[in-house]
């Protein structure tokens, strides 16, 4: 029995050791990003992140500042010395813009597909019509087309119907290239839900409509969150899409954009960039941690029958 006992006490040991090492590793990174975008420039410039709480000879420098991204979001000019001591003045970047047209770009693109892939995969797995079968293994085969091969004829289609460098271009883009994962995802999830369930609501004279509204939604919060977190991050992380269907139009740029121009023209203002990289990454880890209880069970769906 202690043999036993000591065994079960080493494994728990090193799976949570293992585990807290992932957890170091993941959040590490984005400590020294963090950090990073509080500090003047200078000392980004002159010393690491991990030395920021190091007692300083240098009287009157703040070890840490909003003034980064004040700059970043406000576009307010900013004062600072380098580390060869010159005083320069720095224009702001203003990312403002390009953060509402991501907000505006990534809701309507998260939202729209899951209403739809929740239709189609309630109908694919409680509906009986001809060609089910035959159309749900197209839905499933498109899952292995490539992103990249079907670019170039929409936006042949798009510069036809006038919609290249609007949020309806993207929003159609991404709400086709998400909807095939979507539906395998949910079909997974709400062909496992007990049949007792929807047969007492269709014996209650229940139409379709209410069944999917009052009980195959409700029921299926976790798989729709779970597909919800990799839209949302699919979506917002995105450049290619944005850059081939939006272009370089100042007003509808997403952040993906602005964070690229601004590496190509600030490649050397660190406290900028880690600034702007830290802004594009605060929305996405509030819904992730918002959305993450329903992560695993989502994954899971549809896994384990009978």
């Amino acid at each position: 029995m202690n043999s036993k006992k000591r065994r079960k006490i080493t494994s728990e040991i090193l799976v949570n050791g293992g585990l807290l090492v992932l957890c170091l590793l993941w959040t590490l990174p984005t400590l020294g990003l963090l950090v990073s975008s509080l500090r003047p420039p200078r000392a980004v410039n002159t010393t690491g992140w991990w030395t920021a709480l190091r007692p300083t000879e240098e009287a009157g420098n703040p070890r840490f500042t909003i003034d980064n991204y004040r700059q970043v979001l406000l576009g307010r000019d900013m004062t600072f010395v380098t580390a060869e001591g010159e005083t320069v003045l720095a224009s702001g970047d203003d990312l403002s813009t390009a953060l509402l047209n991501s907000i505006a770009v990534t809701l309507p693109s998260t939202i729209i597909p899951i209403l739809i892939a929740a239709c189609a995969a309630y109908a694919f797995a409680w509906m009986k019509f001809k060609g089910r079968g035959f159309f749900f293994v197209v839905v499933v085969a498109l899952l292995v087309v490539p992103l990249q091969i079907a670019l170039i004829p929409i936006l042949r289609d798009y510069t036809r119907l006038n919609l290249t460098g609007t949020f309806l271009a993207v929003w159609l883009a991404h709400t086709g290239f998400g909807l095939p994962l979507a539906t395998y995802l949910l079909y997974n999830y709400i062909s496992t839900l007990p049949r007792e369930i929807l047969e007492s609501a269709f014996l209650d004279g229940a139409s379709h409509f209410t069944m999917f509204t009052r009980l195959i939604l409700p029921l299926s919060v976790p798989a729709l969150a779970s597909f919800a977190i990799f839209q949302f991050l699919w979506v917002w992380n995105d450049l290619l899409v944005a850059l081939v269907f939006i272009g370089s139009r100042p007003e509808v740029m997403v952040l993906t954009q602005r964070l690229q121009e601004m590496v190509g023209s600030r490649g050397q203002d660190w406290h900028l960039l880690t600034a702007g990289a830290f802004v594009t990454m605060l929305l996405p880890m509030i819904v992730f941690f918002s959305l993450q209880r329903y992560f695993v069970r989502g994954l899971l769906a549809g896994s384990v029958k009978g």
